[in-house]
């Protein structure tokens, strides 16, 4: 950099620059080793100048770096290594130091002059070129001591990211619960960005976000700006205990919300949805009301109102979360028995299901991960019925092949029909992928093959009704065997049947690919070879069918109920469909552990009623056909419901004469039965 570009750096002019008397001799100039030393000065204080906030932003960059190692792990080890070189760095410099001093004295000796004015502008000019070469190596040294940590910093963030990313993309699961739940599946458009682009699931979302009124951030839903404005609806979350790393929690009621569940409960035994609209006109976020009308318009065909009240129910849910609730970790448990936790199963499963039916299966998944590993032990929703169907749709063949590892010591999921029929298929799409090499393939299409066969010999029932809804003539060698004849399905137990019924009916979408059912094909006619050479496993697994299956749990039940499958519903005991079933809370559990209890209502003489005066009661609950005394409150109620039966009265009568009179004619006969029945055609 030249002298003029430096004074205009400082602000200076030539000739402004502040003269030393003492260094000047009349008649001589300063010398040109002198000017270039003072130049060489000048730059180098305009470096230190120029590189101040250089040095001050490396050294923030590294103090960013430092705080970076407590989320990467892997930078550890560099941290290391770099405070091992600053150490090391200043002996280095005092050592070039005291090398320096020793040149500039050798220097000193040999081109020692007398004490003139030229040998002092010499002395003072050298001096002027140590000082500046010590200042330019520290200063260097520095500097590149600096750039080396960064770029070594920098360069194990990349190697740790790499990693990171490697390992969530390909073995980082089998280090994690089988479990585990990432918090980005849960948002369905994650999926969506997938396989549409992120261009077309947003793009119509961007610009109403910015101005979006301000919302708490959740995991499982998106609070909408058409919602009702959000207040505490009176629902929080407490930790009951804390043992061997699992965290126990339960929802509570408040005494505001308590009276609100009360004036529910009234509105489902009136029979009316429109009193169940009022209430949440009074209490948007009141659970079970959302619940149960979401149920009310998917009846009515509204799926979208139906998955906007879910959505709505989750948001209140998870507003009330306890800080140390963790829905991912797999740690946190809540127990069924308590009726405030129903709610959370229940939303959570109805919103699986809508995201299934929307084209989500993975997650899907993920929701249905949820739910089982808040109880995995009970499994009240009876979840290891679904979750194989969920991984087979989004094609995460190695998670369940993991799971089923990992959970068949002790849960036995091979006597379950749709883990023995679905492992077997996860088997066979494995091996027709593309990247798998062609020795892998033969081995797992050949395990596919014997698990299949073991599945059809453990459960024959299975075949006929899943080629049935295959739209798939069987063959007659087939059809006509006694192993998977009618017999076949007639032996099985009612518990059995349930099971098969619910799989068959499920998953038969999943077998109609033209592959799949070639495969089948292949496995049954080996299956009826082994039966006719009278294969030890066959007797085994019959016997096996009738010990076991004697009767299905409650939660299988349960499960059957919400999944609405009716190849499945068909097969449900009489104790169960005789009793009444509410939306809110299907079969609730016969240990339940009550917090609070519904104040008892007063009777009105329900007895020697008729089935009329019954069904007028479970229609308006105070009234009373009788006309007992009752209470000075409910006078107004009594005398409406008077006059109700009176009008009901008339009406029976006026129906009685209507059916007395009604007179059945015959259908006119054929006046020419020569007709030619070909002028139809």
């Amino acid at each position: 950099m030249s002298s003029r570009a430096l004074r205009r750096l400082k602000g200076k002019q030539r000739g402004q620059e502040a003269l030393d008397l003492g260094d000047l001799v009349p008649g001589e100039g300063p010398e040109p080793e002198e000017q270039a030393a003072d130049v060489e000065e000048e730059e180098e204080e305009l470096e230190e100048a120029v590189l101040q906030p250089v040095k001050s932003s490396i050294r923030k960059t590294k103090k960013n770096k430092k705080n970076l190692s407590n989320i990467y792990e892997l930078i550890c080890d560099a941290e290391k290594a770099t405070t091992d070189e600053d150490t090391v760095k200043p002996e280095e410099q005092n050592g070039d130091e005291s090398k320096e001093k020793s040149d500039s004295g050798e220097t000193e000796k040999r081109d020692a002059q007398p004490e003139t004015g030229a040998a002092k502008s010499g002395d003072k000019a050298s001096k002027k070129k140590k000082k500046k070469k010590k200042k330019k190596n520290t200063t260097g040294e520095k500097q590149e001591g600096a750039g080396d940590d960064i770029d070594a910093l920098l360069e194990t963030i990349e190697q740790s990211n790499g990693l990171t990313l490697q390992s969530e993309g390909c073995g980082a699961s089998d280090n994690r619960p089988v479990l585990y739940v990432e918090h980005r599946n849960l948002n369905p458009e994650t999926e969506l960005k997938r396989y549409f682009g992120a261009r077309a699931v947003l793009g119509d979302q961007r610009p109403r976000q910015r101005q979006r009124q301000f919302h708490r951030s959740t995991w499982m839903t998106i609070p909408k700006d058409t919602w009702p404005r959000f207040s505490r609806p009176g629902i929080s979350m407490t930790l009951l205990e804390s043992r061997d790393g699992l965290q126990y929690f339960t929802f509570e009621h408040s005494r505001d919300y308590q009276q609100i569940q009360f004036k529910f409960l009234n509105s489902v035994e009136s029979m009316d949805p429109n009193n169940i609209v009022a209430l949440l006109q009074m209490n948007p976020y009141h659970i079970d009301s959302l619940l149960q009308l979401s149920d009310v318009c998917r009846i009515q065909e509204d799926q979208e109102m139906a998955r906007d009240l879910i959505e709505r129910a989750l948001y209140s849910f998870e507003c009330a979360f306890h800080p140390v609730c963790s829905l991912t970790s797999g740690t946190s448990r809540l127990d069924y028995l308590r009726p405030e936790n129903r709610a959370f199963y229940l939303a959570v499963y109805k919103h699986m299901m809508f995201l299934e039916r929307r084209g989500c299966p993975r997650t899907a998944l993920e929701y249905c991960r949820l739910i089982l590993s808040l109880d995995p032990d009970s499994d009240p929703l009876c979840m290891l019925l679904l979750i194989d169907f969920l991984s087979l749709r989004s094609r995460e063949y190695n998670f369940l092949l993991r799971l089923y590892q990992d959970w068949e010591v002790h849960r036995n999921l091979s006597q379950l029909p749709n883990f023995a029929f679905s492992v077997a298929l996860s088997h066979f799409h494995l091996s027709q992928e593309d990247q798998t090499e062609s020795e892998e393939r033969e081995r797992l299409k050949h395990k596919a093959a014997l698990l299949l066969q073991d599945a059809l010999i453990m459960f024959p029932g299975v075949l006929m009704p899943l080629l049935d809804l295959c739209t798939v003539q069987p063959d007659a060698a087939v059809s006509s065997h006694d192993f998977f004849g009618p017999r076949s399905q007639l032996g099985q137990s009612p518990a059995l049947a349930e099971l098969v019924s619910l799989y068959v009916g499920r998953t038969h979408t999943l077998w109609r690919e033209g592959g799949v059912l070639l495969w089948l094909e292949e496995c049954v006619r080996e299956v009826l070879r082994r039966v006719d050479a009278k294969d030890p496993l066959v007797e085994d697994c019959q016997n096996k069918r009738k010990q076991r299956y004697q009767s299905a749990p409650l939660n299988i039940h349960r499960h059957v109920i919400l999944s609405e499958i009716k190849e499945a519903t068909s097969t449900l005991p009489l104790e169960v469909t005789t009793q009444s079933v509410m939306g809110f809370d299907p079969l609730p559990p016969l240990d339940s552990v009550v917090s609070y209890t519904r104040p008892e209502r007063q009777s009105v003489g329900a007895s020697n009623e008729s089935t009329l005066s019954l069904f007028f009661r479970s229609l308006l609950p105070n009234f009373n056909l009788q006309g007992e005394p009752m209470p000075q409150d409910d006078l107004e109620v009594a005398q409406a419901g008077r006059e109700l039966n009176q009008e009901v009265n008339r009406l029976m009568v006026a129906m009685r004469d209507m059916l007395a009179n009604i007179q059945f004619q015959e259908p006119p006969r054929e006046d020419n039965p020569d007709r030619d029945e070909g002028e139809w055609d």
